[in-house]
Order: structure tokens, then C-alpha cells, then sequence
């Protein structure tokens, strides 16, 4: 007891220290909740003894597993030794859970010295939580539908708006995501997505939208629909009540129409102070509100004069609707204590003062024309120092001069204006009738408005504007108090595409607001667009025919320009790449003018397989701010993964996969069971013996589940076979079909083997799968019908049974030799499957010199006979009489000749060949087979019928006799 004590001291004396004395590596695993997962470690081991080694593994600095002799593992966690030898001792995280999340330390100690420490984060996909926070428009205001998407990670997310009864998707701002609990990495995170929208009355009662998110954890998109919730803006107007006498209270009346819902409060406001308050309100016609306010003025408010607003509030609504009377035109009494003969004088000579300035204005203001231009100081077009292609760029132009608040601009792409689509998104068209897009103030410098519509109103086409996203901005004018001048600044914020930009060219035209003449005009310099390459990783191959050189490729994929640059480098200095041929050297444009190279570099083998050679390349371009690097160290080679094998070992079957030529030797090996669903099962049971359709054995892994095996399961190897190269055996045993190797679950209808290697981007799968096959019935002899041309029909029809039938038909003499056949699968009475093969065949005892396209082996397979393709002859080739017909009303003496009669044998012999010709037609006289014998041979037929729930083929042959007919 007192050893084990010291020895967990001093284990965790030491990971305390790893910080200052071991390098870390850190890695993080991403998986799902409630699914097992392998957090690896592992170490090169000097000289493997069990004995002396130490594996201990921490979790936010609290012991979880560890091999020393007496250490206890944590519930929910594995400590997998069986690969230590090999240096590998993976933690199995079984069914992670959110609490398991976390900085995972894997130290390793040989013989009492640290020789890694690792730092794993494990990180769990956590699916949203998807709810309404917003559904209320105001009509003929801008309003924001709201989504709130809740408690997940990672915070990658992203919402789609569509509306109802309307193609495309609806363009929302960028969702605000944030951090819903504290923990750095490791927090939940909650993102709000609004869609901004005007509505115009009258509304559509019909209209819903669908707020859709996405996300990395959810097997599907989650969906709300939001109903929007209108609400109406009244009318508001004041007047005044008329009364008999001056001195009287004066009564102002406020008419409110045309609101909704039915609550609302109002109050008077008096130059900008409350007033003491007052009714009731009445139903409209059309379902609106209406109702009256009315408040009387004492005489002492009557003389403040100024003006009374009607001030009408609503719930939700952050901006009042108010109406307002001025009091000086309104009251008598103000107008008469103010119109005095004095101030009469006075409005007079104002009158005639502001006629003298506008002539006076009216007169000089042709000198003012080409000062205009004169006093604006326009700069040049202010292009950005680097276009990327996905990255946002910012044209700019600055106008200065005493009069710049007073200009506007227009921006062209070479010839074509450009609009503001930043809030349009890439589904914008003229077809949009019901959802127009209205651009904010450029000054406003908020995102465009979504502005929908009534259903039957048809918006106007839209111009031909520039392609591409567009925002434009507008700064207010600055004054500057020295010079008296104003500077305003115009910008677009556009989105460079290689095939819109390429070459093109900015313009903007700067004019007076109101006016169409165009004062000043600019226009930028050429541009390059830039696109960085997309560098694959370093692929390894063998180089020809030396085997002991590899040939190491790199890729880039969608640049612009196409002047790029690899340079390779190996530990001690910088390698020649190997000459391509120009044709694949040189860069080649793909049909969006976007440029792809590769470069290779030959290294030796032994170099790779020691697995301590570092191997670098660099790819310069002018759209990199920094070389991306590409690096590979050691030798890596995929394994092969065999088919699963079904052995017998006593009373439960052992299935097994071959894992061969791979490297490194770490190797991942899972089974797992395919088992049906409860409801699956017992159609199953109900169906047993029965026959299935094809189709419902593609659907059966709907209706299967996966669960993985423990029990039962082993890894004979990594076994080296080669140098560099390692083969390993899974065993699955006792999985005998029918019966499940999990407690409780349902039988086992299929097993898969999953390999996963760190050379496989993805893991291989083998399926093995319990068969149900069913033998057929098969029919005691031939089917044969000759035809009057001597062409032999011969067909078989097997039925019931499960499907896999197969046929191959022969004939001849003495020997016999394969003909070409038609099968054909249908569904007879009562759902039982028949499957049919027909063969024709044409005997002749023409000489094969003859015959330019007969085989050597006798019989003729291609189409037709002597090389021509072959036409069947009618057995009824010519009329047998003329036919007359006869008019019984019309008799013009002259005799015609009575129809003829067919006697019983006559219409048999007819309906026969009636028959016959229906069957021709369905026949296939491209596969005609010809055999040619002597007359003296006697014509065999034969078929050999094959199915899997046979134990060996079945044969049916026709013989000819003297009877049959020959050609």
C-alpha cells in the first residue's frame, strides 16, 4: 500500500512538471453525442518491456486511467493497452457525453522516464435548439421577423428565409452568434438571425415564412414557421369644434381610423407638454377600429396659441402616429390678436422683399453655370491596393468644394449601372414580382430592405444593371471650418468574380441632385483580379519502373493569374523537381478561367521508409501574402481491405477480414452489427419462405440499425510481411445469424468491418449479409415452335424462388456450341416471379466457305445470315382474293362479284397465323443463331439452368426427329 502511495505521488509530481520539461503536442477530436471515441497517444519506445512502462491519462488535471499496477479508471473511460508494444495507448471515450468534454494529457514513462506528454481537446457536436423570437410587421414600416437558434457548438451556423408560395430564398443579415455559457472553446452558443421586411397594406393574410437553420450536428434542417402578425397605423386628424362665442372653451376633435389590434391609448400634447386626458371606439366595416378623442381648450391655452398634436400610441410600436393643428390659423381669437394692421405692413413688405431676391437670384444665376463644375474638386477612382477573388473590395472617390452636399453619383461597371444588391443575395431576378428590393439612403448605411408586396401585384422588370454583390456607400459631407469647403466620400463595396471583373474597368459620374447633366466623370485603371491557389496535399507514388524511387506530386487548383511557383525542399538543401510535359507543366484554364498546375519531385525510397525524412514544398503566388507549405514525413501506404469470409468453428460461425499492405502499423478495426427494427423484424418473421421484391432488399438498410460489437472481437497482428509493410486479421466470433451479440437488441441480419488507417481519408467498409434464397421451378422439357420459315423458337420459364437465375444456352451435333439468348423477368398471377430465356435457331447445311460470316465452330451468332442482317419471311405472303364491297342502296345494273366464304378449317388455319405473327413481333431477330450441319447429323438444343439455392446446374435439351421441320 505505502509503494502505491509513492508511486501516484510521484506520477503526479512529474505530469505537474511536463510544462517545463517535455514538449506538448495538442490535438482536438471533434465527435457526437453518445458515440464511443478514440483520443490517441502514442510514442516511439526504445526497448518495449510491459514491465517498465507507465500510461496515465488526465482530465482537466484529474487522473481518469492509468496502467500502474492497483490504478483505478474512471467510469465511462478505457485504457486500451493491447497495442503497447507498438507505442500506441488510445483513451476510449465511451459514449461521450458533454460532461467528458475537455483537455485530455496522455504522459508516458519508461523505466521512470517521461518520454511524451500529449494534449488532446475533445470537443462534442451539440445540435440547436430552434425558436421564434419576433413575428409582428407594422404595415408600411420596416419590421424584423426574428429566429434564436440555442445550445450548440460548434458555433458554425446558418439560417435560410423563404417565403411561402414563392420561388428562392429571402437575403438575411449574417447571424449574430454568441457565447451562451462561459468556457472558452468549449462554450455552447446561442445566434439570432432577423429578416427585415416592409410590408404594404393591405396585407396578405395568407402569407408565412420558414425559418430554416443548419448546422454540423443535425442530421436534417431544422424548420419554424413564422405566421406574421399585422398591425395597422391609424389615421389621425384634429379639427376644431365650432362655438358661439370667442370667450367659449375652444373643443378639438381627433379622428383615429383605420387601426388594428383594437388597443390603444391616446393623449394630448401641448407644445411638447402633456395635457390632462379623455373614449370608447367603434367598429368599421372592413373590421378596423374607429374612434373619437375630443379636449377643450380654456382660454388661457387658447392665447399660448402654438401648435396641439393628437399623439396616438400602439402596443409594439416604438414611433407614436400623431396628428397636429396649428392653433395661429385655426382659433379666431389668435388670428385676431395677431393680424393687426401692423403686422399686415409687415407680411407685406416681406412679401415684396423675397420677390426682389429671386429676380435678383433669377438674374445671376447664369454666371453661376461653370462655377458649378469649377467649385468641386473630384479625385480619381481609389482602387484597392489587392483584388481576391471572395474577398470584399472598396472603390472610393472623394469630392470636395464649397457645394458637394449638393451632388450625387452613379457608379458603372465598364457600361452597366450599378445597383445596390447587398441585401439581395444571389437570388434576386426580375421574375421576383412579389418580393422588391428597395435600397437604403446611401447616407443611411444600413442593409437593404426586403419589401413585400400584395400577391396579385406584378412588380416592374428590372433594369440591366452590372452582375455581381454591390453596396454602396455615401459619407456625410464634412465641413471644414478654415477653407468653408465640404469633402464627401462615395464607395462600393463589391464581391470580385473572375468572370465579371476580369479586365473591367470602374466608372463614376457625378451630377447635381435633380439635374441629369453629368458635371465630372472618372474612371479607374485596369485591374487584376486574383484568385490564391488551392494546394492538395503531398501524394506518394511508385515511379514507374524503379521501384526503389517515389514520386512525390502537389496540385494547385483554381489561381489567377497563372504565374506560379513550387519549390521543393528536402532536410539539407532544396530539390530539382522532376520536367513535366509542357502540356501538363504549363497552367490550364478550366471553363471559369480559374488556372491548375502540378509539380512532382523524386526522392528515394529508402529516404521515406526510415520515416525521419522531412519533405516540404512551397507554392509562391501574387494573391499569397505568405507561401502556403505542404509537408510529409515517413512513408504511408493504404491498406487492402478483403471481403468478409464465413468459416465454421463448432456450433457459431467465425467471420474474418484480411487487412494487408499497409504502413504505419497503427490500425483501427470496428465491427458492427446491421440489425432490423422491431417492426422490421416481426414483417420479417410474417414473411418468412416467402418471396421478396428487389426493391425491398435496397431499402433494408433504411430499416437497420447499427450497433458495435465488443464481444467476441480480436486483431490478430499487425504482422510485418515486408519491409514497410504490415498485414493484420479482424475476427468477429460466434456471430451466428439470427441471434444478436448485443444483450436485449434483435437478430443479426448483416455484420460490416470498418478499417480505419491514417493513409484513408475515410474508413472502408465490407458488408456481409445473411442470404435468402429460395430454388425456382423448373419446367421438365422445352418449349419449341417452328415457324414457316424454318426458324426454331426455343424458351424455358422458371418460377417462384428468389431471383438469380441464369442460362446458357448450346446446340449442335456430335459437339455443341454456345448461342446467344433473351432473357426476360416479369410477374405472373398471384405476384410470382417467371423468368423466360428464348433462343431462335436456324439450321443450314451450307458450306462454311459459303457463308463470309460463318464461325469456325459452326454455329453463326451475329445478326443474320452471310454477313446481312436477317429478315424473317411472312408465312401468308399474298392476297387470296380480291375483295369487292357493295353498296346495297345503289343498283346501276351492272354485276359485281359476291363475297367470298371461308369455310371453319380456313379461319383456324387464319387465326393461327394471326397468332404467330403477334408472337414474331415480339421476338428479337438480332440474336438469330445459325448451326450448320451436314444432313446427315440429328440437332441437339440444350440449356443449363443455374441458381444459387441449386446445388448443381439443371439441363433440358430437345433432340431432333423425323418429324420436325427442317430448312
Amino acid at each position: 500500500m505505502k509503494t502505491k502511495v509513492l508511486s501516484g505521488l510521484y506520477l503526479l509530481t512529474t505530469l505537474l512538471l511536463l510544462d517545463y520539461t517535455t514538449p506538448v503536442t495538442s490535438l482536438e477530436v471533434l465527435t457526437e453525442l453518445g458515440v464511443s471515441v478514440d483520443l490517441p497517444c502514442s510514442v516511439v519506445l526504445p526497448d518495449p518491456d510491459p514491465r517498465l512502462l507507465e500510461v496515465s491519462w488526465l482530465r482537466n488535471r484529474t487522473l481518469v486511467a492509468t496502467s500502474i499496477p492497483g490504478g483505478k479508471t474512471e467510469p465511462g473511460y478505457f485504457l486500451n493497452m493491447t497495442h503497447s508494444l507498438n507505442g500506441s495507448f488510445p483513451l476510449t471515450v465511451r459514449n461521450a457525453s458533454l460532461a467528458q468534454r475537455g483537455e485530455y494529457e496522455c504522459s508516458v514513462l519508461y523505466n521512470s522516464t517521461l518520454l511524451n506528454t500529449s494534449t488532446i481537446t475533445l470537443l462534442i457536436k451539440v445540435p440547436p435548439v430552434l425558436s421564434v423570437l419576433s413575428s409582428t410587421v407594422v404595415l408600411g414600416r420596416e419590421s424584423v421577423l426574428q429566429c434564436e437558434a440555442t445550445g450548440f457548438f460548434p458555433p458554425q451556423i446558418s439560417f435560410l428565409w423563404t417565403a411561402r408560395g414563392q420561388e428562392g430564398t429571402l437575403a438575411a443579415p449574417v447571424p449574430v452568434v454568441t457565447p451562451l455559457t462561459p468556457g472558452g472553446s468549449l462554450s455552447l452558443y446561442r445566434a439570432v438571425s432577423g429578416l427585415p421586411l416592409t410590408v404594404s397594406p393591405p396585407a396578405n393574410p395568407n402569407l408565412t415564412f420558414d425559418c430554416e437553420v443548419m448546422h454540423m450536428a443535425l442530421k436534417k434542417r431544422l424548420r419554424r414557421q413564422l405566421k406574421p402578425t399585422y398591425i395597422y397605423l391609424p389615421e389621425v386628424s384634429v379639427s376644431t369644434v365650432a362655438t358661439s362665442q370667442h370667450s367659449s372653451p375652444l373643443t378639438l376633435s381627433c379622428d383615429i381610423n383605420g387601426f388594428s389590434p383594437q388597443n390603444l391609448t391616446v393623449s394630448w400634447v401641448q407644445n411638447g407638454s402633456v395635457l390632462p386626458e379623455p373614449p370608447p371606439v367603434e367598429l368599421n366595416l372592413d373590421g378596423t377600429f374607429r374612434t373619437q378623442r375630443f379636449y377643450t381648450l380654456s382660454e388661457e391655452q387658447r392665447e399660448q396659441a402654438g401648435q396641439v398634436q393628437c399623439v396616438v400610441n400602439q402596443p409594439h410600436i416604438a414611433e407614436p402616429v400623431y396628428g397636429t393643428i396649428n392653433l395661429t390659423e385655426a382659433d379666431p381669437l389668435v388670428q385676431e390678436v395677431i393680424l393687426t394692421k401692423s403686422a399686415k405692413a409687415s407680411v407685406a413688405m416681406m412679401i415684396i422683399s423675397l420677390t426682389l431676391v429671386f429676380l435678383l437670384c433669377f438674374g445671376f444665376s447664369w454666371r453661376r453655370r461653370d462655377e458649378k463644375q469649377k467649385s468641386l474638386s473630384v479625385s480619381g477612382v481609389i482602387l484597392p491596393p489587392r483584388v481576391i477573388v471572395g474577398q470584399k473590395g472598396r472603390i472610393t472617390i472623394s469630392i470636395e468644394g464649397r457645394r458637394a452636399d449638393r451632388v450625387q453619383t452613379a457608379w458603372f461597371l465598364n457600361d452597366l449601372p450599378i445597383a445596390d444588391t447587398s441585401g439581395t443575395g444571389p437570388t434576386h431576378s426580375a421574375r421576383a414580382s412579389r418580393v422588391s428590393i428597395m435600397a437604403s439612403p446611401p447616407y443611411s448605411g444600413r442593409l437593404s430592405r426586403v419589401s413585400v408586396s400584395s400577391l396579385g401585384e406584378k412588380g416592374p422588370l428590372l433594369p440591366l444593371v452590372a452582375p455581381g454583390y454591390y453596396k454602396l456607400h455615401t459619407q456625410q459631407p464634412l465641413h471644414s471650418v478654415s477653407t468653408g469647403n465640404k469633402q464627401m466620400l462615395s464607395s462600393v463595396t463589391f464581391m470580385p468574380h473572375l468572370t465579371h471583373h476580369k479586365g473591367a474597368v470602374f466608372k463614376c459620374q457625378v451630377s447635381y441632385k435633380g439635374k441629369d447633366k453629368v458635371v465630372v466623370e472618372r474612371v479607374s485603371d485596369k485591374f487584376t483580379v486574383m484568385a490564391p491557389p488551392q494546394v492538395s496535399e503531398i501524394k506518394m507514388s511508385d515511379c514507374g519502373g524503379d521501384a526503389d524511387t517515389t514520386m512525390l506530386t502537389v496540385q494547385a487548383s483554381r489561381f489567377h493569374p497563372d504565374v506560379i511557383t513550387f519549390r521543393w525542399f528536402c532536410e539539407g538543401g532544396e530539390l530539382s523537381p522532376v520536367a513535366m510535359p509542357p502540356a501538363l507543366a504549363a497552367p490550364r484554364p478550366d471553363s471559369e478561367g480559374f488556372f491548375s498546375a502540378s509539380s512532382q519531385c523524386r526522392l528515394p525510397r529508402a529516404e521515406l521508409e526510415r520515416g525521419g525524412t522531412r519533405v516540404w514544398v512551397t507554392v509562391h503566388h501574387i494573391a499569397l501574402k505568405q507561401p502556403i507549405t505542404r509537408e510529409t514525413r515517413g512513408f504511408i501506404k493504404k491498406p487492402t481491405v478483403s471481403e468478409i469470409s464465413v468459416t465454421n468453428d463448432g456450433a457459431a460461425p467465425v467471420l474474418s477480414c484480411d487487412v494487408t499492405g499497409f504502413y504505419p502499423p497503427e490500425l483501427s478495426v470496428t465491427w458492427l452489427q446491421l440489425k432490423r427494427t422491431e417492426e422490421r423484424s416481426e414483417d420479417m418473421e410474417r414473411r418468412k419462405g416467402e418471396e421478396e421484391e428487389d426493391d425491398d432488399d435496397d431499402d433494408d438498410e433504411e430499416d437497420e440499425e447499427r450497433v458495435e460489437v465488443t464481444e467476441g472481437t480480436e486483431l490478430w497482428g499487425p504482422l510485418l510481411t515486408e519491409p514497410r509493410t504490415f498485414r493484420a486479421t479482424a475476427v468477429l466470433q460466434g456471430a451466428e445469424p439470427g441471434r444478436s451479440k448485443v444483450k436485449g437488441e434483435g437478430p443479426i441480419e448483416a455484420v460490416v468491418c470498418r478499417v480505419d488507417h491514417c493513409s484513408l481519408q475515410a474508413p472502408v467498409e465490407r458488408l456481409w449479409r445473411r442470404a435468402h434464397t429460395v430454388p425456382p421451378s423448373i419446367p421438365a422439357s422445352l418449349s419449341v415452335r417452328w415457324r414457316g420459315d424454318g426458324v426454331g423458337v426455343f424458351s424455358v420459364s422458371v418460377s417462384g424462388g428468389s431471383r438469380g437465375s441464369e442460362f446458357l444456352w448450346a446446340a449442335g451435333g456430335a459437339t455443341l456450341t454456345p448461342l446467344s439468348s433473351c432473357e426476360e423477368d416479369s410477374r405472373g398471377g398471384g405476384g410470382v416471379r417467371r423468368a423466360t430465356s428464348s433462343c431462335l435457331v436456324k439450321r443450314s447445311s451450307a458450306e462454311p466457305e459459303q457463308d463470309t460470316n460463318t464461325h469456325t465452330n459452326g454455329v453463326n451468332g451475329v445478326n443474320g445470315v452471310n454477313g446481312h442482317a436477317y429478315t424473317p419471311k411472312s408465312s401468308m405472303l399474298a392476297c387470296e382474293a380480291e375483295v369487292a364491297f357493295i353498296d346495297e342502296d345503289e343498283d346501276d345494273g351492272v354485276r359485281r362479284p359476291e363475297p367470298k366464304t371461308h369455310t371453319e378449317e380456313e379461319k383456324k388455319e387464319e387465326e393461327q397465323r394471326d397468332t404467330e405473327t403477334e408472337l414474331d413481333e415480339e421476338l428479337d431477330f438480332s440474336s438469330l443463331n445459325i448451326v450448320r450441319l451436314p444432313d446427315d447429323d440429328t440437332l441437339r438444343v440444350t440449356v443449363e439452368i443455374t441458381h444459387p439455392a441449386l446445388n448443381a446446374p439443371v439441363y433440358r435439351t430437345w433432340t431432333e426427329t423425323n418429324g420436325d421441320v427442317r430448312l
